[in-house]
Order: C-alpha cells, then sequence, then structure tokens
C-alpha cells in the first residue's frame, strides 16, 4: 500500500518548507562582498537667509535605483552588480556620477516653508576613497536654497524609494531631532529652534525603527527566533525563551546604546550566526527544552542586544529624549519578534503542533535548514573579520 503523507500535500507546510529553503539558497547570494545600508543623516541649518543641508549616505545606492525601503543589504538587491560597480568607483567617478544624476533625484525632495517651496541646488559632494569595497562607503552632499525672509517654519520629506532618513536641526535652542519613515514628511520645524521632539515622539518615532530591524531587516534575528519556535510550539516553551531573550538583549542594548559596552562587530556577527546554528541544532537532536537552554538562550540574548546597538549608532538617538526613543527602539524589536513568533504559529503551529509527526517532519527539517543558512553566514562573517 502506498503511504499518504497528508502533511507533503498542505499547502500552508508546503509553503513553510518553500520559505526556509529559499532563505538557505538565497544566504550565498550575500557573498562575503557584502554591503549593508546604512542610514541616511542630514544635518540642516538656516542662516542668513540660507538652508543648508549636510547628508551623510550611500551615493552608490541611489545611484544604482536601489528601493532602500526594504533592503538592509545590497547585495540582495536587483541592482546589486551596478552597485558593485559603483562601489569600486574613484572618489572624482562617483562624484561625477552623483552631479549627474542629482537633477532626478532633485525631484524626489521636497523642501518647504510656510512662505512657499524651496529650490535646494548640488553645492558639493565628498565622497571617501575606495578602501574596503566589502563595506558601504558613507559620502556627504550639501544641498543650500535661498529661504524667503518671512518664513517662520520649513517641512522635509522625499522619495520613499531613498529609504528612511534622519533629520537633525542645529544652530538653534531646542533643535528637532527625528527619524523619518521612508516617504513620511517631517513635522513643521520652527526655524527659530523650539521643535525639539517630546519624550512620548521621541518613543513613538522609534518603534517603528525597532521594528523594521526585525521586519523585514533583521534575518538573522528572525531565523534565531525560529529557532526558539520550533523547539515547541507551547506557550509555556515559548514564553521561557523569549522572555529570557528579551531580557538579555534589553540589558546589552541599553548598556551599548549607552556607550558602556563596547564590541566590535567582527565579533558579536559571527556569535549571532553561531547562536543560529545551536540552538537549531538543539532542536534537532532535543524535542524539549533542557536544563541549559535558558542559559544559553540569555547569553545569546546579550548578544544579539549588542547587535541592535550597532544599529543605533549608526544614526545616534536624540540627545533630549535619548531613553524615550531608547524604549522605543526595544518595544518596536518586541514587537516584530512577537510578529514572526505568531505568524510561525498561524502557518504551522496552530494546524500541526499536535499531529505525531510534527516534529520529524516539520520542526526538524525546519530547524536543519535555518542551521545551514546560520552555518554559511557564520563562515562567511567569519571571513570578513579576517
Amino acid at each position: 500500500m502506498k503511504r499518504s503523507f497528508g502533511w507533503a500535500r498542505s499547502p500552508l507546510v508546503t509553503l513553510l518548507h518553500g520559505l526556509v529553503i529559499s532563505l538557505a539558497f538565497c544566504a550565498p547570494a550575500s557573498t562575503v562582498m557584502a554591503h549593508e545600508v546604512t542610514p541616511t543623516i542630514a544635518n540642516m541649518q538656516i542662516d542668513n537667509g540660507t538652508l543648508t543641508l549636510d547628508v551623510r549616505a550611500n551615493l552608490e545606492g541611489f545611484l544604482a535605483e536601489i528601493d532602500l525601503t526594504t533592503v538592509a543589504d545590497t547585495n540582495t538587491a536587483p541592482q546589486a552588480a551596478t552597485y558593485d560597480a559603483l562601489r569600486a568607483l574613484t572618489p572624482e567617478q562617483l562624484a561625477e556620477g552623483f552631479r549627474a544624476f542629482y537633477p532626478d533625484m532633485a525631484a524626489g525632495i521636497t523642501a518647504q516653508t510656510n512662505a512657499g517651496s524651496l529650490t535646494l541646488a548640488l553645492d558639493s559632494i565628498s565622497v571617501p576613497e575606495v578602501g574596503d569595497v566589502s563595506l558601504s562607503r558613507a559620502s556627504t552632499f550639501r544641498l543650500t536654497a535661498a529661504v524667503p525672509a518671512e518664513a517662520t517654519e520649513f517641512v522635509f520629506g522625499w522619495k520613499s524609494e531613498f529609504g528612511p532618513i534622519v533629520l537633525r536641526q542645529n544652530g538653534v535652542e531646542n533643535p528637532y531631532d527625528g527619524y523619518l519613515e521612508a516617504g513620511a514628511q517631517s513635522p513643521a520645524i520652527a526655524i527659530a529652534g523650539g521643535s525639539k521632539m517630546s519624550a512620548v515622539q521621541a518613543f513613538l518615532s522609534y518603534v517603528p525603527v525597532g521594528f523594521d530591524h526585525i521586519v523585514p531587516k533583521g534575518l538573522d534575528h528572525i531565523l534565531f527566533v525560529l529557532g526558539l519556535f520550533f523547539l515547541s510550539t507551547r506557550p509555556r516553551t515559548l514564553i521561557w525563551q523569549v522572555s529570557l531573550f528579551t531580557l538579555a538583549h534589553t540589558i546589552t542594548l541599553a548598556l551599548g546604546a549607552l556607550g558602556y559596552v563596547r564590541v566590535p562587530a567582527a565579533i558579536v556577527e559571527p556569535i549571532i550566526a553561531a547562536s543560529i546554528v545551536f540552538v537549531a541544532v538543539e532542536n534537532i537532536l532535543s524535542d524539549r527544552l533542557s536544563r541549559w537552554r535558558p542559559l544559553v538562550v540569555f547569553s545569546f540574548g546579550l548578544l544579539h542586544g549588542l547587535g541592535f546597538a550597532s544599529v543605533l549608532k549608526e544614526f545616534g538617538l536624540p540627545q533630549d529624549g535619548f531613553v524615550a526613543a531608547l524604549i522605543g527602539f526595544n518595544i518596536g524589536v518586541e514587537l516584530g519578534q512577537l510578529f514572526v513568533i505568531f505568524c510561525a504559529f498561524l502557518l504551522v503551529g496552530l494546524w500541526f503542533r499536535d499531529k505525531p509527526w510534527y516534529r520529524s517532519r516539520i520542526s526538524i527539517p525546519a530547524s536543519a535548514m535555518i542551521a545551514i543558512v546560520g552555518a554559511y553566514w557564520f563562515v562567511e562573517r567569519t571571513l570578513l573579520a579576517g
């Protein structure tokens, strides 16, 4: 008699297997020539009727026309080859290319005052030497515009494909300092100062930043959380693990963001990959929460927190709203993790957790694929560190 495997015909399980397998095959696309996308930072100042915007950004991403809304690493973008070619250009060549590109980019930038719209002109460009092409290159360019004397408020925004941006006001008391989601406009910023975000505004502004770092950009953190999930879909087991993981990365996220703990990314990133391998392999070898699993999850949570802290260091937190923004970021991370678990539960746990074949046909194969991806990342990141 031919045995019928009902689970194999389930579109939900097919989707799950396809997702995890695709992760395994997509991982090699992020080769040792990885180009992590760094956030754009714009420092604005209005003096003597002139607006100056000093923007630190990844020009190669703009020129390659990569949608920076969802891409965390340019090697995952369809335009990866174009980006790599641009990354190898000399400073003079890249600056020349950006000058030619800027008129198109300017069409996606809005600069308005209560006295009318502003026309931003490209004033100067500064591009670092080529250096290590495996790392993203942070260039700077200056935009200027004449501001009407009667203007008292300023609003900035740009095209969503340019990605999120940190906008900071300089030269005034109580300046605006905020994180703008891709495609969002800033609130009306008082030119004379006084637009500093409240603690509540800082909190709400950074919740989506934390969520975005998990979904969709935090694939390594997603796989770690899925590793916790596949040990058991039982709420008690998940609560133990996620609670310890949350507590641990909250501690190091705060210490790292405050500058009390500094561990090089060359050390943290390979160990994060190793943590993915560890929990996935333990899922294969054991079907229950071992006595040492909570300690292991807590230890790896400390390391993941350092990874989160490195993200915040890239663009910083508002000085006067530091604590509120930090809490908002952390809550955003937690919401992202809970969203991953919720989706996994709806996709798998709700339907198959009580099936006698759940472990052998879902948990173990999925954990094996996660371990493969984590192992690849470990080797890749170790090579990069070397």
